[in-house]
């Protein structure tokens, strides 16, 4: 999978599109995958109860790191996916949500202040901004230490981005270690956070998480909670600051934001391709059986890019009506965080804009560096620049003015 690709999939999988809705292709680790392109097929397979999450209708095998972590809502299907879901959903309320909305503005306050302190008016947004704001978050949110946040850096860029055979699952294995013994740690002190509420939640039968649900939940709330929000964060202002007259346009209304960041998920969102799923008999896909057992990968970024539901849909356009794009997949498997993402991305967007008046990329965008898979998408790092005393507020010197001082 070359750098073209990776920078650029939409030509891609448009050619893919007009040739039919499923193709059999190879990803980048060797794995054989049925790829489902198109608006209408990928929300008909997301919604299709023929199309399994459970890993045990699969003829794949999972690695002992993988079978550790594989028992969350997202690998699940009905009636088990609906009793999780409904155990979290207790926990994870739109009110618990909006209830931090003050604590998010003060983290990204904080994050701002440290980032423009920068002398030569230079950072690389993702590190500043994109990755510190919903790690810290997710983590305040499930009671994770502070002192232990630093290590989830380090396992989920191992886990996204694996740089040799066996790192992923090797993050993996010593992630889920670590949030076993904190449940522990919970289960003996719990306190008001999330994570404390999924060890003593219960359903009206009395069911309770049990504690490899426990795990696998834990594990799919911090990745799914932070990693896809940190490339929500960084791919948006990366639409932009490449589309200036966007740029203004949002910097002259900001009541506009709210459509812009579900622009920015259509246009660029953080999740490629939806996380994989398995027929439970042949299954004729526009004229193509697709196979029981294989593995099936539908691709939210194409069905985002499809013309037949979004006119002109490699043109970023703030005002477009984006709604009913699926970069938080569709049907009962729709991202339970979604709120908490839009919120996190509108508090951040605002404030780099209204702090950052002259914000600019400080790199050319094909010397970027994507991460080198077809689920999550994003930049390793986004270096950007902008004046120091203007972001401080203060006037900016004019050419003019620099000439004659």
């Amino acid at each position: 999978m070359g750098h073209e690709f990776l920078a650029d999939p939409y030509p891609t999988y448009a050619r893919l599109r007009a040739e039919g809705p499923v193709h059999r292709v190879r990803t980048t680790d060797g794995e054989e995958v049925w790829l489902v392109v198109g608006y209408e097929q990928a929300r008909a397979v997301l919604t299709d109860p023929r199309f399994s999450k459970d890993w045990r209708n699969s003829t794949a095998s999972l690695t002992a790191a993988e079978d550790m972590v594989n028992s969350s809502m997202l690998d699940s299907d009905p009636p088990r996916h609906t009793r999780l879901r409904k155990l979290v959903a207790r926990a994870f309320t739109m009110r618990r949500i909006e209830g931090m909305r003050p604590r998010v503005q003060q983290i990204v306050d904080g994050l701002m202040d440290a980032m423009l302190a920068s002398p030569d008016g230079r950072a690389d947004l993702v590190k500043a901004l994109a990755w510190p704001l919903p790690i810290t978050v997710i983590c305040e949110l499930l009671g994770v230490p502070e002192q232990d946040r630093s290590a989830f850096r380090g396992w989920t860029d191992s886990f996204v981005s694996p740089e040799g055979p066996g790192e992923a699952d090797k993050a993996l294995a010593e992630m889920a270690g670590y949030l076993s013994a904190l449940i522990e740690a919970k289960r003996g002190a719990p306190g008001g956070d999330l994570l404390s509420a999924l060890v003593r939640t219960s359903d009206e039968d009395g069911s309770v998480l049990s504690p490899d649900e426990l795990l696998s939940m834990a594990f799919v709330l911090l990745i799914a909670g932070h990693e896809t929000t940190v490339n929500l964060i960084s791919n948006g202002m990366q639409a932009l600051l490449r589309n200036p007259e966007q740029l203004a346009a949002l910097r002259e209304d900001m009541t506009l934001l709210d459509g812009a960041v579900e622009e920015m998920l259509r246009y660029d969102g953080p999740v490629e391709s939806a996380t994989l799923r398995f027929p439970t008999e042949p299954v004729d896909l526009g004229g193509t059986v697709v196979p029981a057992g294989v593995s099936v990968m539908v691709v939210l970024a194409d069905a985002d890019r499809d013309p037949a539901r979004f006119p002109d849909p490699h043109r970023f356009d703030i005002r477009r009506d984006a709604r009913g794009h699926v970069a938080f997949g569709y049907g009962i498997h729709y991202c339970i965080g979604a709120p908490l993402a839009r919120m996190e991305a509108k508090i951040a967007v605002r404030a780099v804009l209204e702090r950052c008046p002259d914000l600019a990329l400080d790199v050319a965008p094909e010397e970027l560096t994507w991460f080198p898979n077809m689920m999550i998408r994003g930049t390793k790092t986004l270096p950007v620049r902008w004046t120091p005393a203007y972001a401080a507020g203060e006037p900016a010197l004019t050419a003019v003015a620099q000439g004659t001082a």
